[in-house]
C-alpha cells in the first residue's frame, strides 16, 4: 500500500500489504454547527459553573489566558463570543487583558499573535506574552508538598477573574491538553513546570497519555485553582482541525467532558503492537520539542525491541528554549535520573523530555528520523539513525526488525492515541 503523509513535501511510503498491521489517524467528521455557534451554546450552558454574566460585574478585572501558536486552537473564532459576554456583564475593555500562555515555548512574533487572536484583537485589548524564565513577572502563590515554589505570572494575581481558552487533545505529560494546563505550564515559572514534568517522566506513557484522571493532572488542577483559574472555554477538533465540540465552565468538570469527546476522536484501535511504527509528528512540528509528540504516541504502538520512525519537518530545529536536548541527546530513564541527582542537568522540564523520548528510542525500541530541519549529525547525536526519506527509513527499519516485521503508520502522530485491542502479530512483543 502506498500511504501519503499529511506533509505535502514528504514523499509517500510504500508498505507491503503483508506487513501492514494498521493505519491510524484521528476521526474526520463533519462539524454539527459553525464554531462560532458552538461556543455561544457552550457559554449559554456552562458545565459546573454559572454563566459568565452571573459571575462578573462592571468593576471586574478579567484576565484571559490563550494558548500559543504551537496549538491549533482557533482563538480568533472563539474570542469574539467570549468578549461579547464580558461586555454584556458590564466589563469595560480597559479591564480586560489577554495573556498568551506559552509554557516553555519560544516567544511568538507580532504576526503570530495577530494570527492567533485575530488582527483586530491586539489593537482593541491589552495583550501580553508570558515567558517562563522572566522571573520579574512571576509571583509565588505557595509550594508543592516537597517545597517546590509555585510561581505563576503576576497578572493572575491582578485579576478578579481568570478565564482560559484552549484545546483538548491527548498529551504525554498531562493526559490531555486543555483545562488547567493553561496555567501550569502555560503561565508558570521554571521550577514548578520542572516539578510537574519530572513527575510525569516517572510514569510510563500508557499510565498518562489519554487518561484524564492521573496524578500529574490532579496536581496541576490544584495549582490552577490556587492561581485563580475560574472558567475555561476549550475546543475539541478532528483531524482536519474542524471544531466538533466546545466545552465551557468549571476548569475540571468542563475539561472532563471535553476529554471524553477528545478520546472518542483521537483514540484509534490498533490490533496489537507493531514491530515498526512510522509516525508523522503533524500537527506538532514547530521544532523537535513539539515533534516529539509523535514519539510519545509511538510508545503505545510499538513492540518491545521494535523500531520507531519519526517523520517531521522541524523548521525551527531541536529547541531554542531547551538547548540541553541537543547537547545531551535522548537517554534511558535511569541515566537521566542520575544526571538529575548529580545536577548534570538542572532544567527538569528538559530532563523530563529526555526521558519521555528516551523511554521509546532507548528503553523500548530504536529510533530513525526523517527531518529536513535537523542535520543528520544532530539526529545521530540525539540517539536516532538518520534517513533522507520515509521509504529509506522503512528499509533501515526492516533491516533492524526483520523483513517480516509488522508495520503501523500513525498519521497525525502528534495527536493520535493508539488503543491496543488485540493480541500482537509482533514476534518481538
Amino acid at each position: 500500500m502506498r500511504i501519503p503523509f499529511t506533509y505535502p513535501n514528504v514523499p509517500a511510503v510504500e508498505i507491503p500489504d503483508s506487513n501492514l498491521l494498521a493505519l491510524l489517524e484521528p476521526a474526520r467528521l463533519e462539524p454539527p454547527k459553525p464554531a462560532e455557534r458552538l461556543v455561544e451554546e457552550a457559554l449559554d450552558h456552562p458545565i459546573g459553573a454559572k454563566p459568565l454574566e452571573q459571575q462578573l460585574s462592571a468593576s471586574s478585572h478579567i484576565l484571559i489566558l490563550v494558548d500559543d501558536i504551537t496549538r491549533q486552537t482557533p482563538a480568533a473564532r472563539l474570542l469574539p463570543a467570549v468578549l461579547e459576554r464580558l461586555q454584556a456583564a458590564g466589563c469595560s475593555r480597559q479591564n480586560i487583558r489577554i495573556l498568551i500562555a506559552a509554557g516553555t515555548h519560544a516567544r511568538m512574533s507580532r504576526e503570530e499573535v495577530n494570527t492567533k487572536l485575530g488582527a483586530a484583537t491586539p489593537d482593541d485589548y491589552e495583550v501580553h506574552l508570558h515567558h517562563w524564565r522572566d522571573e520579574e513577572k512571576l509571583r509565588e502563590i505557595g509550594t508543592t508538598p516537597d517545597g517546590t515554589p509555585i510561581r505563576v505570572n503576576r497578572m493572575l494575581g491582578e485579576a478578579d477573574f481568570v478565564l482560559g481558552v484552549g484545546m483538548i487533545v491527548p498529551h504525554r505529560v498531562m493526559g490531555f491538553t486543555g483545562g488547567a494546563t493553561i496555567v501550569q505550564p502555560g503561565v508558570s515559572g521554571p521550577q514548578i513546570t520542572g516539578y510537574t514534568h519530572w513527575q510525569s517522566a516517572l510514569f510510563a506513557g500508557g499510565e498518562i497519555l489519554g487518561i484524564a484522571e492521573n496524578p500529574v493532572r490532579q496536581e496541576v488542577e490544584q495549582i490552577a485553582r490556587q492561581a485563580g483559574l475560574r472558567f475555561i472555554v476549550n475546543v475539541v477538533m478532528d483531524a482536519r482541525a474542524h471544531v466538533l465540540h466546545v466545552v465551557a465552565g468549571d476548569p475540571v468538570a468542563a475539561h472532563r467532558q471535553g476529554a471524553e469527546h477528545s478520546r472518542r476522536i483521537y483514540g484509534v484501535p490498533q490490533p496489537g503492537v507493531a514491530d515498526i511504527v512510522i509516525a508523522e509528528s503533524y500537527p506538532a512540528d514547530y521544532d523537535l520539542w513539539q515533534a516529539a509528540k509523535g514519539i510519545y504516541s509511538s510508545e503505545l504502538s510499538v513492540a518491545k525491541g521494535g523500531v520507531v520512525v519519526l517523520v517531521t519537518p522541524c523548521p525551527h530545529g531541536v529547541s531554542d528554549e531547551h538547548p540541553e536536548v541537543e547537547s545531551l541527546g535522548y537517554r534511558a530513564l535511569e541515566e537521566v535520573k542520575k544526571m538529575v541527582e548529580h545536577k548534570t542537568i538542572t532544567d527538569l522540564v528538559a530532563a523530563a523530555h529526555l526521558v519521555h523520548v528516551g523511554r521509546v528510542i532507548r528503553d523500548r525500541a530504536r529510533g530513525i528520523m526523517v527531518s529536513p530541519g535537523i542535520r543528520p549529525g544532530v539526529q545521530r547525536r540525539l540517539g536516532f539513525q538518520s534517513a533522507s526519506t520515509p521509504q529509506k527509513a522503512l528499509e533501515k527499519a526492516f533491516e533492524l526488525a526483520g523483513h517480516s516485521a509488522s508495520v503501523a503508520l500513525l498519521r497525525h502522530g502528534g495527536d493520535v492515541l493508539p488503543l491496543i485491542t488485540g493480541t500482537s502479530r509482533s514476534a518481538s512483543a
